[in-house]
């Protein structure tokens, strides 16, 4: 393999082109080498930033390149379980877009095929590799804002594009599948916590696909109150609320998009604290730690057994709301 990982990217979505193909491309220690694309439009917006990547014609053909060691996946999410167990198969490394399943269980095969082939398999999750996120845990997990009792979190976008795969039921599109994986999975990966039982789940449907989740949860040491919406003006915040003092985290999800990220600590007393992280990729931070479990055997800080337990949870909304 070399010092670099070659990577492949399986498809030419937009968020490919403009965000992961170039981070991919950025990332140390890892180079594009190849995407599969059928577009020849597509393909150049990735030969604009990497020149002299190989396009091929299909996505059988991409995983059979000798010269690919690791494989992007940005599919639909209804086809992220059959092309990472396809890439696996294939001897390749696997990030794959988030969710990578559509239920807890269904990760139980890929998590089997990489122990398998003891290849490196991964839900491209990538707020866990921002250090907003990791100072955030480390704060609230070092007692910082004191016994933590409540954790709120808000996620929401306007999109009404029925064309757009995350408004498709038989494509895996939903607001809970794309962007309640993040207010989930946040407060889990900042407090170490499961939870035990959802209170409450107030849902929206529109074809099929849920456009608004309200839902409420008990966790072992604090309740969680959150929401994300697909038909809302754009806004994401999440605060962990304690005995002490709250932490807010700004710009949580798209930093350098929605806004600058940022952790304010209100300690009372008029005693306010800020810490500001205005140029981390969280996406570049994500395929550098990527190629540092690939080629010097470092552990990944999300492995799938962290990205089902998230899912468990989106089963777990689903279920209440009926």
């Amino acid at each position: 393999m070399g010092e670099a990982v070659r990577w492949g990217i399986l498809g030419a979505s937009k968020f490919a082109r403009q965000q992961m193909g170039p981070a991919i491309h950025m990332a140390r220690r890892g180079r594009l080498g190849a995407i599969a694309t059928s577009t020849p439009d597509k393909a150049g917006a990735f030969e604009a930033f990497a020149p002299g990547v190989t396009v091929h014609q299909g996505y059988d053909a991409l995983l059979d390149d000798p010269e690919i060691d690791a494989i992007y996946i940005p599919l639909p999410n209804a086809m992220h379980v059959e092309w990472s167990l396809k890439a696996l198969e294939s001897g390749k490394h696997v990030l794959c877009e988030k969710p990578l399943a559509l239920k807890a269980e269904d990760f139980d095969a890929v998590i089997a095929k990489r122990d398998e082939t003891g290849l490196l398999s991964a839900e491209a999750y990538m707020i866990v590799h921002h250090p907003q996120w990791q100072r955030a845990r480390e704060l609230v997990q070092g007692g910082e804002i004191g016994a933590l009792r409540e954790v709120t979190a808000q996620f929401s976008f306007f999109n009404d594009n029925m064309d757009d795969i995350r408004n498709q039921k038989g494509q895996g599109g939903g607001g809970l599948p794309d962007i309640g994986v993040y207010i989930f999975g946040g407060a889990r990966f900042v407090t170490g916590e499961e939870p035990e039982e959802i209170l409450a789940a107030d849902l929206d449907w529109h074809a099929g696909v849920d456009t608004r989740a309200h839902v409420s949860a008990r966790f072992p040491s604090f309740h969680y109150a959150g929401y994300v919406s697909t038909r809302m003006a754009p806004f994401q915040r999440v605060t962990f609320h304690g005995e002490k003092g709250a932490l807010t985290l700004s710009a949580p999800f798209n930093p350098q998009v929605f806004g600058e990220a940022r952790i304010t600590l209100e300690l009372g007393q008029g005693v306010v604290r800020e810490e500001r992280f205005p140029d981390a990729n969280h996406y570049v931070l994500q395929v550098e730690a990527f190629n540092r479990a690939v080629l010097d055997g470092a552990i990944y800080p999300c492995p799938l057994e962290f990205s089902k337990g998230t899912q468990r949870m989106i089963d777990m909304v689903y279920e209440k709301a009926g």
